[in-house]
């Protein structure tokens, strides 16, 4: 089993929307503001995908933005089911899946948009993945449909003290990350603090995030033929939004 889906299934996943730390509709609306900044125009619109969907904050935002037909992808049922609850009338589709794979599960030049965003790209197990995501969105994209990505810079090692990170706190969790630099990927460790009737308890677990450039994945698709728009620091991530050739 992929590293992250073990530690999301065993782990993160049941506190993911605590970590994030504001209301679903305040985030989606928060996504939609960013996505429209990143080049994805309100409008009538086909089909987008969400790799790495989670919960669905970009998936509610695509559909926000007019996306008639939404694919949220994700390797969690616990995510995809808050995010069946937190959909309302919305036209997305929650599939259980491999985001690897996400293009056995649309037909070729037939999407206007696929988003990438957060933390999934950096879950991907090795850059041959990495690479297969961009190659296959080249081939699942329409002409002139965009892809959008955001990722954490983990290219630059954090030393010392700056590798214990406090992610998220109230009265009755708390939750740090510690992190340790490998040449490909960084050892992410997750420790949470619950207060229970019997008092405190601690949950932990680790995987590992694999280490992306921005640089990296410019290369790669500036090669594929896309036209990079975007291509810098948005709040804490860094973002790229890349249009393929009409």
């Amino acid at each position: 089993m992929n590293d992250a889906i073990r530690h999301y299934d065993e782990l993160l996943a049941e506190h993911y929307s605590w970590m994030v730390g504001v209301p679903f509709e305040q985030k989606a609306a928060e996504q939609k503001a960013l996505l429209e900044e990143l080049g994805l125009a309100p409008g009538r619109h086909g089909t987008a995908i969400d790799l790495g969907a989670g919960p669905g904050y970009q998936s509610a935002a695509l559909a926000d933005l007019g996306y008639g037909r939404v694919i949220a992808i994700d390797t969690s049922k616990t995510l995809l089911d808050e995010l069946e609850v937190q959909k309302g009338a919305r036209p997305i589709e929650p599939l259980l899946a491999d985001m690897c794979r996400f293009a056995d599960h649309v037909r070729p030049g037939s999407v206007d948009a696929i988003v990438c965003m957060g933390d999934a790209l950096t879950h991907l197990e090795s850059h041959r993945d990495l690479s297969g995501i961009l190659t296959s969105a080249s081939s699942a994209l329409a002409p002139g449909g965009r892809l959008v990505l955001t990722f954490r810079d983990m290219s630059q090692a954090l030393t010392g003290l700056d590798r214990f990170i406090p992610v998220q706190s109230d009265a009755d969790r708390v939750m740090v990350c510690f992190l340790e630099y490998e040449p490909e990927t960084v050892l992410v460790h997750d420790l949470i603090h619950a207060r229970t009737k019997d008092g405190w308890t601690m949950r932990k677990s680790s995987y590992r995030k694999l280490r992306v450039s921005s640089d990296e994945i410019v290369r790669q698709l500036e090669a594929l033929g896309f036209k990079i728009d975007v291509n810098r620091m948005a709040g804490r991530m860094w973002a790229i939004s890349a249009r393929k050739p009409r």
